[in-house]
C-alpha cells in the first residue's frame, strides 16, 4: 500500500502541493489536473525523489526516502523521458536493472528479455534509441519503470504528443501492470483514464478537489448540464460562456452547455459525463448564470 499522510511542498512561502492525504492500493489510478496543478510535484514526492515540505508518502510503512529499502519497488517515468542515445534499448534497461540491485547476470538478462516483451521492443531491442519514434521512446521508458516488477509504478503524463494508437498501445500496458500492482497515471486526457482507473485524483492549484470513482467525478455536473438543438441562424448569435460542444447536422447544431440555469428556453438536462464533471470541478461552474 503507498500511503501519504500530511504530504505537501512548499517553495519558499508558496505552496506547490498543499498538504494531502492519500491510500493507493493495487490497480490503475489516475492523476488528472490542468497544467501546473502540482501533479508531477505529488508524482516525485510519491516516488521519494523530493523532499517533503512537510509529511511523509510510505510504502508497507517504509518511508519512499529509504532508498535502500525501496529502490527497486518503485519504478517512476517523468514527463519528458531522457537517456543516452547512442545505447540499445537493451543495454539501457541492463543499466536500470543493475542500478535497482536486480542480482547477477542471469536475473538482469531474464528481467530485460521480460520488460522488452511487455512493452513490445523485441525487435526493436538492439537498435540505438536515436532511431527509435517517439511512442518507442516512451515504451522503453515505462519499461525501465517495470524492469524488476516494483510493487508501484509512478507515469507522469506518457502520452503527450502521442498519436491514437501509440496511445492505446501504452494504456494497454499500463492496464496489464495494473492487474498486479499499483499503477498511478498522471495526464489531462481523460480519454487516457476514462475506462482504465476505478479510482481517479483531481488536482488544482496544488490542492486536491476530488478522491474517488468516475461516477463520483462525473456528478459534480449533475443537473448542470443541458442539451438543444439551434438553427444556423441563432447559432450565429449565440454567446455562451458555459458551451461544453457543438455538432453540426443537417438541420441546425446540436449544443451541449454547463451553467445552473438552461441556456435556452428550449434547453434541456442531459447525463453529464465524467469531462464534464471534471470540466465543472475545475472552473467551479456549479453556479454559472447564463
Amino acid at each position: 500500500m503507498l500511503t501519504a499522510e500530511r504530504l505537501g511542498k512548499r517553495y519558499k512561502s508558496d505552496w506547490a502541493l498543499y498538504p494531502l492525504n492519500l491510500r493507493l492500493g493495487p490497480g490503475m489510478h489516475g492523476l488528472l489536473g490542468p497544467n501546473g496543478a502540482g501533479k508531477s510535484t505529488l508524482m516525485r514526492l510519491l516516488a521519494g525523489l523530493l523532499q517533503p515540505s512537510s509529511g511523509d508518502a510510505m510504502l508497507d510503512g517504509v518511508s519512499v526516502r529509504d532508498g535502500r529499502k525501496v529502490r527497486s519497488r518503485i519504478g517512476y517515468v517523468p514527463q519528458v523521458f531522457r537517456m543516452y542515445p547512442q545505447l540499445t534499448a537493451r543495454e539501457w534497461l541492463r543499466h536500470v536493472a543493475r542500478v535497482k540491485g536486480l542480482g547477477g547476470r542471469a536475473a538482469v538478462e531474464e528481467a530485460v528479455e521480460r520488460t522488452l516483451q511487455a512493452v513490445n521492443l523485441t525487435k526493436q531491442a538492439d537498435r540505438p534509441a536515436r532511431t527509435y519514434s517517439g511512442g518507442m521512446i516512451k515504451r522503453l521508458g515505462i519499461g525501465q519503470a517495470l524492469i524488476g516488477s516494483p510493487d508501484v509504478v509512478i507515469v507522469d503524463e506518457p502520452t503527450a504528443g502521442l498519436d491514437p494508437e501509440e496511445r492505446v498501445r501504452l494504456r494497454n500496458v499500463l492496464a496489464e501492470a495494473a492487474l498486479t500492482r499499483t499503477v498511478l497515471l498522471s495526464t489531462h486526457v481523460l480519454s487516457d483514464i476514462q475506462s482504465s482507473c476505478r479510482n481517479l485524483l483531481v488536482l488544482s492549484e496544488g490542492r486536491l478537489l476530488y478522491q474517488g470513482g468516475p461516477s463520483g467525478l462525473a456528478s459534480f455536473a449533475d443537473r448542470r448540464v443541458w442539451t438543444w438543438e439551434a438553427s444556423h441562424f441563432e447559432w450565429s448569435r449565440l454567446r455562451l460562456d458555459g458551451l461544453l460542444s457543438a455538432r453540426e447536422t443537417s438541420d441546425g447544431i446540436i449544443c451541449r452547455a454547463l451553467g445552473a440555469q438552461p441556456p435556452t428556453p428550449y434547453a434541456v438536462q442531459a447525463e453529464p459525463t465524467m469531462e464534464e464533471g471534471y470540466i465543472s470541478l475545475i472552473s467551479g461552474r456549479q453556479a454559472v448564470d447564463f
